[in-house]
């Protein structure tokens, strides 16, 4: 199969240096394969979506060189594809609703490297009473779940031990990121999936839905987060500053550097265009560190 990547921001706040980092290293490896990159819009959790943003997201990509080859997707329209995958697992007998509040699990139960694991409090409920708020859970299996990423190498994780029965479905109804992306990833045919390193732990659980829903299985590659000063992940809860597209060139250029490849100046080029041209004749994933952070990149 011909390679298809895609890059997924969340339209939550303004593209900013991290994500630039991830959406750059994403088209650069899948147009140095010849292949097909998508844009998708991953604006399900309507509690932290600001809709002008997706515009802006949009433009700003435009505006720094991305072309995507197909339909933007939008995850807001395709609830109906979610709630038939929730259907199957929950005809296989693997789910469950779950009445626990967040206050609840915060006495109850303990914190892991990667959250709260959730105790499993309701896994053996089989209903709960008419209107009732709940969320839906996956039962998971108590395994190593392995996979060898592109970047980060051999990666394994226990999601029995790591995190518990994960939720594909809050209790206000929003379905997760791990069984929209999965079943977005399937539908478009996506082969290889590049993206930061903070994403590397949900990887395991991802690979367990794709198992159960018979879906195909990506290579993933996990490249380094940006951070700041201060060493947190660059994001907008760390007040990272959002792209100055008339910068777009510039910014580039660091994004590329930072990427640990040949090191390039603005001033090699005489537009984005012929940055582009010139990054995906040069560019090797296999130059990527394989560390989960990056020092301070701008």
């Amino acid at each position: 199969m011909s390679y298809r990547g895609r890059f997924a921001p969340s339209p939550t706040g303004r593209l900013h240096f991290g994500s630039l980092l991830t959406a750059t290293a994403s088209y650069l490896e899948a147009r140095s394969q010849g292949g097909t990159w998508l844009l998708r819009i991953e604006d399900l959790d309507t509690t932290r979506i600001h809709p002008e943003t997706t515009q802006a997201i949009i433009r700003t990509l435009a505006l720094h060189g991305f072309v995507w080859d197909e339909n933007i997707l939008h995850q807001s329209r395709r609830l109906a594809l979610y709630q038939q995958a929730l259907q199957a697992l929950n005809h296989r007998h693997l789910t469950y609703p779950c009445t626990c509040s967040r206050s609840t699990l915060q006495q109850q139960a303990r914190t892991g490297a990667h959250g709260l694991i959730y105790p499993g409090t309701c896994r053996h409920r089989q209903a709960v009473p008419d209107g009732r708020r709940h969320a839906i859970r996956i039962r998971v299996p108590d395994r190593d779940i392995c996979f060898t990423d592109q970047v980060q190498g051999l990666f394994c994780q226990n999601p029995a031990l790591a995190l518990g029965d994960f939720v594909l479905r809050r209790a206000d109804g929003i379905f997760a990121y791990q069984l929209a992306v999965v079943v977005d990833d399937a539908a478009q045919g996506i082969t290889h999936v590049v993206r930061g390193a903070d994403l590397l732990d949900n990887t395991p659980r991802q690979y367990y839905l794709q198992e159960q829903l018979g879906l195909a299985q990506p290579q993933y590659a996990h490249i380094p987060q940006a951070c700041n000063a201060q060493g947190q992940k660059l994001s907008k809860q760390t007040l990272a500053v959002a792209l100055e597209s008339n910068q777009a060139l510039a910014s580039l250029c660091r994004v590329w550097n930072a990427l640990n490849q040949p090191p390039l100046q603005a001033g090699d080029f005489s537009s984005v265009r012929e940055f582009w041209d010139h990054a995906i004749r040069h560019w090797a994933l296999k130059r990527v560190a394989g560390t989960l952070r990056l020092a301070q990149a701008f």
